[in-house]
């Protein structure tokens, strides 16, 4: 289970992942909370933009259909209201009924729900900063890690004839956008003499000294990175077809940076992993023959 904010992040993060795993016969699920209707139009050559938040949710519903498909994975609707990105200082309040003023258990409720049902082993997320302050990105990290801590109580969001306890056993975090993939990408660019899309981005962030996370787990992603992207034109409102995603060759790409990576947070099975070494495998300590 991959649970995202707004329709695209699940294509801009992790999407080879799930597209390696779902061809590979493993059920996936991509959960997104919010349904982006405050979403700008991000893409230059989109044309016109949507007259109400109505039409701009129903236009995405269509986007995220067609990214599900590329990616070959089922997906599902959480129901809740894209809370926009404020901007300003100070930044103005959220808008009334948004997703990122929802309280956590009304929040979480049909997330744990949605575990019960689906009963995944694994579930993927945003770590506790969110990947960057947006408030529905940091919402959802706090509704994934409730859904993973409380869907196996059976004392906890009771609903009558709901769907039985299940204890999903690895939460991990999603790390496409750290600081040491894109310095490395962007360095190797400056090097082959390959004009980088990250230049400005890496000293922006720099700037802001934005800590690293400690990376657990490397996924190997050549073959899926097509799927990928499929994934990610699909959301025309968003993405720009000739913008950074697509800047650097892909071959160029899988040698400089040929995984997505994960963090792993809390497994509830044994991980062996020697010091410097990474996780290959989401399900490392759940296939057949593991150790319990």
């Amino acid at each position: 289970m991959a649970v995202h904010a707004h329709p695209d992040d699940e294509s801009s993060k992790g999407a080879a992942t799930t597209a390696r795993y779902a061809a590979e016969g493993v059920e996936v699920l991509v959960v997104t909370c919010t349904g982006g209707e405050r979403g700008d139009i991000l893409n230059p050559s989109f044309g016109e933009a949507p007259g109400t938040p109505e039409e701009m949710a129903a236009l995405r519903r269509d986007e995220m259909a067609a990214a599900a498909a590329a990616l070959g994975v089922r997906q599902h609707w959480l129901g809740f209201v894209d809370s926009g990105l404020p901007e300003g200082d100070p930044l103005p309040p959220l808008p009334e009924g948004c997703f990122g003023l929802v309280p956590l258990e009304e929040a979480a409720a049909p997330l744990v729900e949605l575990v019960r049902e689906f009963r995944p082993h694994v579930i993927t997320t945003y770590d506790p900063s969110g990947g960057y302050p947006h408030p529905d990105h940091i919402k959802c990290h706090d509704v994934s890690f409730e859904a993973f801590a409380a869907a196996g109580d059976p004392e906890r969001y009771v609903v009558d004839g709901g769907a039985p306890a299940w204890t999903p056993s690895k939460l991990y975090y999603n790390h496409d956008f750290s600081m040491n993939r894109i310095r490395a990408v962007h360095e190797a660019c400056v090097a082959a003499g390959i004009e980088s899309p990250f230049g400005e981005w890496v000293e922006r962030r720099e700037a802001r000294e934005i800590p690293e996370r400690e990376v657990t787990t490397r996924i190997e992603i050549a073959g899926f990175t097509d799927q990928r992207d499929a994934a990610l034109r699909a959301h025309a409102t968003q993405i720009d077809p000739a913008g950074f995603f697509f800047a650097i060759p892909r071959d160029f790409e899988l040698e400089v940076w040929p995984w997505e990576e994960y963090e792993l947070a809390e497994s509830r099975v044994r991980v062996d992993r020697a010091d410097g070494e990474y996780e290959t495998d989401l399900f490392a300590g759940l296939r057949p023959g593991d150790a319990a």
